[in-house]
């Protein structure tokens, strides 16, 4: 025993441990190859023509012998005399068991390793060179290449990556199959002398055979032709060289050359339908999983190029896989299979489309379970189905129909102005998006307007609808929102095809004789570019972003929006946005239940604590930590943050040595104002004041009386309309609330009258404690 460098080993032969075939060339012999390492294994693999790809490759450069001793069920040939007939891994422990009685086993044990399996039955799989029929598809690479790049690839990374490396490595086309089922081979050879003939036709069949069939037709001209096996396999022929017989050659065609001749076959092209044909080829656009890059994809591609060398379809939109909802393949034997049967039972077919719209862009894996199609549910169509089921409620009260005037866009409030601008940037948005085949693009736009139109529009607009008058003004709303949803009813369309057809069919159809009966037969919306108005959008954000903060700086003080407050803070960026505020401050002011609204800077707000981080300057400076840190509490901190905001380092000297501190070296610590709560983002900063006076919490305990009573109201099943009486007794605090609030509350409850007492027979009745403070409250519908 010695040792050697592996270069030393090169061209050294060595004794084979089995010869089972003869053999007449020489094989036994040390080669290199870079696809060989000692990262996995010993660095020394043996050599199997027949039973790899890469060993065959390795076999063909050197001229190695193809020897297989195995048939195609991966049992041995009757030549290996031990093992004749057995599997050959079950063969693995009898021949460990040879070697080593004849001395020739150095060391055997168990070896992990990745194997293929059976996804079906998880037996091992065995690679097996055999004889098949190929298509030459390496000689019209540069066309495959070439015709690649006129397709449209959505993702495009898929075009010159997975696809065109896929192109690029092209290999010829294994074409047969040794399988019973599938589309025979249509090449006949001839017993004797070997000519083999290819078929073209039917017609051409019927002329070499000497015979006529009706192709399953009762009006043929005579008996029937079925062109399956075994049936096509009793169809001989006369061998045109030697008149011998000739018989169709077992194999049946790869499946996916019939998937990929589609564009061709189902036209019955080139026999008939030619103009058709021409009129519909190539495809505008196919969509599949990221998996048939090498499947369907590539069948079309291959089969179009080389019979016309151009693409069989213009565009592509590749999807990603579906995954379980922890995102992990789904696999019967995992029992994580997810039916989609129950997803459809559960949440219906719109829902289940939706999700798989926006839940990921084209390309990527989908998680996908009946839950997260329940989430799409609650998050986008029951918020759609509310916001429509709110407006026919309303309309039906109020007779209202689309045919009524309303006054011109442009003489409509904001509000109106604002969402029709907002609605008409979506349709250019989602028909850009549509055009470039994202639907994920141009669906999420969707979603995030209805969550406008439902959050921002309808709930500021409630009481326009609400109120009795039928002024220009509640005209303005309905028609803005009828405007609204049927137009989402075609943007829908094809997104969610029966939502937005029951919308259209009760707001349009059934309401205008000449309207079209489906939404799927009117035209995609146009945008109307007059009314997009994008300030007034920009100007809204700015005012919804706002409002958000002061919700935020509500839940930090723990102060519910129903309790009003004294004083509302705002510190904006600009002088611009000063202004467009000030013209929205009853906005501002109504959303955020409060009294009045001042704007000022940060210092106003807000206090900073900037302390030096120790587990980055520690180690850094040592000594001169506690020195940075002393000096940094002498600075001023709001010319520090905005430093340390604009990545800015902060400059200090200590001990005549100048220190740069780094702004992920510094913290900052916001603490608010005494008597605030504020919250911050992206450089604007909204406080509200935390102090009540006891006109506020009367205030607030009127809106919690209107709340209880119209949660009764709906207990109680009254309609909307309904008006009522109302009966209370109370605690003396809730009395003086009803005594000095008691307009605003049948105002919003549509009390005609609130009297203090016991409740006749016939009232709905129900008690409460608000606040600690107890109040039974009786209704009674007029």
């Amino acid at each position: 025993m010695k040792n050697l460098k592996a270069k030393d080993l090169v061209g050294k032969h060595y004794s084979p441990l089995y010869t089972f075939l003869p053999v007449d060339v020489d094989y036994c012999y040390v080669l290199a190859a870079d696809f060989v390492t000692t990262e996995e294994g010993t660095g020394m693999v043996h050599m199997a023509p027949a039973f790899g790809e890469v060993d065959l490759e390795v076999g063909r450069e050197y001229g190695l012998p193809i020897l297989q001793t195995v048939d195609s069920q991966g049992r041995f040939i009757p030549q290996v005399n031990p093992w004749a007939g057995v599997f050959v891994k079950d063969a693995d422990l009898s021949i460990i068991g040879d070697l080593e009685r004849r001395g020739l086993m150095y060391r055997s044990g168990t070896y992990r390793h990745t194997y293929p399996f059976c996804w079906r039955c998880e037996t091992p799989l065995l690679y097996y060179a055999k004889s098949t029929w190929f298509i030459k598809t390496t000689e019209r690479k540069e066309d495959l290449l070439a015709n690649n790049q006129k397709i449209n690839w959505y993702p495009a990374h898929i075009k010159d990556g997975r696809f065109g490396n896929w192109l690029e490595s092209n290999v010829d086309w294994a074409l047969g199959r040794d399988r019973y089922w599938g589309t025979p081979l249509p090449i006949w050879r001839c017993e004797s002398c070997g000519h083999q003939l290819l078929v073209g036709s039917i017609a051409e069949l019927e002329e070499r055979a000497g015979r006529s069939w009706s192709l399953q037709d009762p009006r043929g001209r005579g008996e029937e032709l079925d062109l399956h096996r075994p049936f096509v396999d009793t169809i001989l022929l006369s061998c045109p060289e030697c008149e011998g017989k000739m018989r169709r050659v077992p194999e049946v065609i790869d499946a996916w050359f019939d998937s990929g001749s589609m564009p061709v076959s189902q036209w019955h092209y080139p026999f008939e339908n030619e103009e058709i044909f021409r009129e519909q080829f190539p495809a505008d656009f196919i969509c599949e999983a990221v998996d048939q890059t090498r499947g369907w994809f590539y069948s079309l591609h291959a089969i179009s190029t080389l019979l016309f060398n151009e693409p069989s379809y213009k565009n592509v939109i590749v999807l990603g896989l579906v995954v379980d909802a922890q995102g992990r393949k789904m696999s019967k034997s995992l029992g994580n299979v997810v039916d989609p049967w129950d997803v459809l039972r559960a949440h219906g077919a719109d829902a289940m489309r939706w999700y798989f719209y926006t839940a990921g862009p084209a390309g990527s894996e989908r998680r996908f379970s009946v839950e997260l199609v329940g989430e799409a549910v609650r998050k986008f169509l029951l918020t759609l189905w509310n916001t429509y089921a709110f407006f026919v409620i309303y309309a039906n009260i109020d007779n209202y129909h689309p045919r009524i005037p309303a006054l011109p866009v442009a003489q409509r409030p904001s509000l109106d102005r604002w969402i029709l601008s907002e609605l008409n940037s979506l349709i250019e948005k989602v028909d850009r998006a549509l055009d470039n085949f994202d639907a994920t693009g141009a669906a999420r736009p969707i979603q995030e307007f209805v969550e406008l139109l439902s959050n921002w529009y309808v709930r500021r607009s409630r009481r326009r609808f609400w109120r009795s008058e039928q002024d220009e003004d509640k005209a303005a709303a309905y028609a803005t929102l009828y405007e609204c949803l049927t137009t989402l009813s075609k943007l829908l369309a094809p997104f969610t095809p029966f939502l937005a057809e029951e919308i259209y069919r009760n707001l349009v159809s059934s309401v205008d004789e000449t309207a079209l009966e489906s939404v799927h037969l009117t035209d995609f919306p146009q945008p109307d570019k007059d009314l997009i108005d994008a300030k007034l959008m920009a100007d809204t954000a700015l005012l919804m972003r706002l409002v958000s903060l002061g919700h935020a700086a509500r839940n930090k003080a723990g102060l519910k929006v129903r309790q009003p407050l004294a004083q509302l803070l705002i510190k904006v960026r600009t002088p611009e946005e000063r202004e467009v505020i000030e013209g929205l401050a009853d906005q501002v002011l109504e959303e955020l239940n409060v009294k009045s609204l001042a704007f000022v800077e940060e210092p106003d707000l807000v206090e900073y604590q900037i302390e030096p981080d120790p587990r980055l300057l520690g180690p850094k400076y040592g000594a001169l930590y506690p020195k940075i840190q002393e000096v940094l509490t002498s600075l001023d901190s709001y010319s520090m943050v905005e430093k340390v905001r604009s990545g800015e380092g902060v400059e200090v000297t200590i001990e005549g040595r100048k220190v740069v501190l780094l702004p992920e070296e510094v913290k900052i610590e916001s603490l608010p104002r005494e008597g605030l709560a504020v919250a911050e983002e992206g450089g604007y900063l909204v406080g509200i004041t935390t102090t009540l006076t006891e006109e506020l919490r009367r205030e607030g305990l009127a809106r919690e009386v209107v709340r209880r009573i119209q949660t009764l109201r709906k207990e109680a099943d009254f309609k909307i309309e309904d008006t009522i009486v109302t009966y209370f007794e109370a605690h003396p605090i809730l009395v003086q609330v009803m005594e000095e609030h008691g307009e605003y509350i049948k105002q919003e409850t549509l009390s005609t009258a609130l009297v203090q007492g016991g409740a006749p027979p016939g009232c709905v009745t129900k008690g409460y404690s608000i606040e600690g403070y107890g109040v039974t409250l009786a209704l009674k519908r007029n």
